[in-house]
């Protein structure tokens, strides 16, 4: 009798199993897409460092990254049960600053080719004093946190979306399951990326003869040819991943913004175009976004300063 319980709690349990799997891989097949420009984002934020400090580099955004969604699950889970209609508003609060974070990653690299009497007349915010090695790669670690804070949500939120007939403990176990695979599908991948050049040049030196050799050694010529070009345009597609991202949640939370941009691009001749017509539409929507964030926000910290001086003036 025991025994038989026993099975019956192990097949159960398989079969909460098999329920909690199915689920997981619908919750991050519905991610994916966002997964796509998490890596590419993240991607970008180790082009062009020292090669020794690429995986400390890489490390340290992924702590932060499980931080974030360990605060973002059970956020996500609680907002849901108690105030479902507080997500997008925040959502959207989310996509705003990630607009404004890619609006002034353009301006940066505007300001590094900017004549220099052209780059004094560029807003505070992006007009950086120089900074060193240590201090640049800290920025980093934190602007990549601080962005992956967004797009962590929108991954936690969309599983959410997937998994709401789901019980509250098979959803809560899902929702972690599908935080800790593309935390780790993610940034493994991330690493495996930024160190395709290392790989390359073992290759390159592998010793070896005939056509197994060659092949090697060819394939790892390729690869370091390949990957400074190939992290250029990862960090060119990480900028505008800011944009679709940040101005598709924005279009999505306002009222009838999502439905227009389908009317727009369901006017293009193929499905390609239709999805090229769309996401175009999504990112200059984020671009204007971030564009007029940034303008409110160098009004604001002007106004602050102004009123600041005039203190000064009024206490002297």
């Amino acid at each position: 009798m025991a025994t038989g319980g026993f099975f019956a709690l192990l097949d159960d349990l398989a079969s909460i199993m098999d329920d909690l799997a199915l689920m997981s891989k619908t919750a991050v097949k519905n991610a994916a897409g966002v997964a796509g420009d998490d890596l590419a984002v993240g991607a970008q934020q180790v082009a062009g460092v020292e090669p020794s400090r690429e995986l400390p580099i890489v490390w340290a955004v992924a702590k932060g990254s499980l931080i974030n969604k360990a605060v973002l699950v059970p956020a996500v889970l609680a907002l849901g049960a108690v105030f479902p209609g507080a997500i997008m508003p925040l959502m959207m609060a989310g996509g705003l600053y990630l607009c404004y974070e890619g609006v002034e990653k353009v301006l940066e690299r505007l300001h590094r080719v900017a004549p220099k009497e052209r780059r004094a007349r560029l807003p505070a915010a992006i007009r950086r004093a120089p900074a060193g090695p240590r201090e640049i790669e800290e920025r980093n670690i934190s602007e990549a946190i601080k962005t992956d804070t967004v797009l962590s949500a929108e991954i936690v939120v969309i599983a959410h979306a997937a998994l709401s007939k789901a019980p509250f403990a098979t959803k809560a176990a899902a929702l972690v399951l599908v935080a800790l695979v593309m935390t780790a599908g993610i940034y493994g991948l991330i690493g495996l990326i930024v160190k395709a050049d290392d790989i390359g040049l073992h290759l390159s030196r592998k010793r070896g003869r005939g056509a197994a050799g060659d092949a090697q050694r060819a394939l790892g010529r390729a690869l370091l040819d390949a990957m400074p070009h190939f992290m250029k345009g990862l960090s060119a597609v990480g900028t505008a991943a800011m944009f679709t991202v940040g101005g598709g949640i924005l279009v999505h939370g306002i009222p009838g913004a999502a439905e227009e941009v389908r009317r727009l691009s369901a006017a293009a001749p193929s499905a390609f175009l239709r999805r090229a017509v769309s996401v175009g539409l999504t990112a200059l929507a984020g671009g204007a976004a971030g564009l007029l964030a940034l303008g409110v926000a160098e009004v604001v910290k002007r106004a602050a300063a102004a009123a600041g001086t005039d203190e000064g003036a009024a206490s002297e």
